[in-house]
């Protein structure tokens, strides 16, 4: 039989995607490095505590990272295409990302989100150029986002099943290298932990892989807040876990465990009351002057009670969180005390906690 030959080749769409792919490309050499931030502590407790302030990049948030790569592979996947959107599930955040990039590369953006995202979150994704789909039901994101794709044509980026593959966690300038690099000319140079909170699972799934890869002794902890699977799943095994109310710390906490989650690759977890995260973030702006979102609390919540046990154990050493995202994002919800009161959120208690444990260096029972 003859050979059957059928060569798709399109100079017009390569010469879009290699126009497209250095659009992206540029945009990460132009973006030098984020801070690593020092929180203070008492120098006799012989401990440093660090966020990567991830609030710096030009979409503001933690979410720019995966954006990038999201698009990257997309694109090199061939399958985002010129004139045709993108849709994307997401509780935010990853969403002004995105519609950053689609706007860089010149195609329309879609993001489907939960109607209780805050205001500012739809502001800055219209403001990129996208277009927001609200839904009532936060955990019929994903079937819509399909939809929307299916019926315009579009590509599905599915941050929440690609998140962990599309990150090179090998190196490639990710998180994990940027913080190891930072931290190389300090006291401690090879952290006791890292703490990172879980939206997609990705940020976790990266920096877990590197730390095994490069062999580190370093411990990964990943806190959940309320109304978000994560924590349960990973106790108990169970992938299916799910939870149907949505989770009040924007951009972490899903209602399902997602794809992009590696449990096995996580050393330990907390569950972490949304009333502590909160208390964390206004915390974080009495010591050093910085408004942040509350999944920067919910990671510095945790990361404090590690602080607390070194001390109580005579440890040295050094800890890690990120900062996520700006707090002038949510100054409606965590900064409003109104907010608090319409949520039955009380902070009080666990003011006082961090109040005491950053006085004495205990933290109270």
């Amino acid at each position: 039989m003859p050979t059957v030959d059928v060569d798709r080749s399109d100079p017009d769409y390569r010469a879009w995607l290699k126009e497209a792919v250095r659009k992206v490309q540029a945009d990460a050499n132009r973006t030098a490095d984020t801070h690593l931030l020092r929180f203070p502590l008492p120098e006799k407790w012989g401990i440093d505590l660090y966020l990567k302030d991830e609030s710096t990049h030009p979409t503001g948030s933690l979410k720019h990272r995966l954006a990038r790569s999201l698009f990257l592979y997309g694109l090199c996947n061939g399958w985002i295409r010129p004139g045709k959107p993108v849709i994307e599930a997401s509780s935010g955040s990853t969403a002004v990302s995105e519609a950053y990039f689609a706007k860089l590369i010149g195609v329309p953006f879609i993001a489907v989100m939960p109607a209780t995202t805050s205001r500012e979150k739809t502001r800055l994704i219209e403001f990129h150029g996208g277009r927001c789909h609200l839904v009532q039901d936060p955990r019929t994101v994903y079937e819509v986002s399909a939809r929307l794709a299916a019926e315009s044509g579009g590509h599905y980026m599915d941050q929440f099943t690609y998140a962990e593959r599309a990150t090179d966690w090998r190196g490639n300038n990710n998180i994990a290298e940027s913080i190891y690099q930072q931290l190389r000319l300090e006291r401690y140079p090879e952290p006791a932990w890292i703490v990172a909170t879980a939206g997609t699972g990705g940020t976790s799934a990266t920096i877990a892989r590197y730390v095994h890869y490069m062999q580190y002794d370093t411990r990964i902890c990943v806190p959940d807040p309320e109304n978000s699977c994560f924590f349960d799943g990973w106790l108990t095994g169970d992938a299916g876990t799910d939870c149907a109310t949505a989770s009040r710390i924007e951009g972490i906490g899903r209602p399902r465990m997602e794809p992009s989650f590696v449990p096995g690759a996580i050393d330990r977890m907390m569950k972490v009351p949304d009333a502590a995260s909160i208390a964390a973030v206004r915390a974080l702006e009495a010591a050093i002057g910085r408004k942040a979102g509350g999944s920067t609390g919910t990671g510095l919540w945790s990361a404090l009670r590690i602080v607390a046990e070194m001390v109580a154990e005579g440890r040295t050493g050094s800890v890690v969180t990120l900062l996520c995202d700006p707090g002038d994002r949510y100054l409606d919800k965590y900064y409003s005390d109104d907010w608090l009161a319409a949520q039955g959120l009380d902070i009080t208690p666990y003011a006082r906690t961090l109040d005491a444990f950053l006085a004495t260096g205990r933290w109270p029972d």
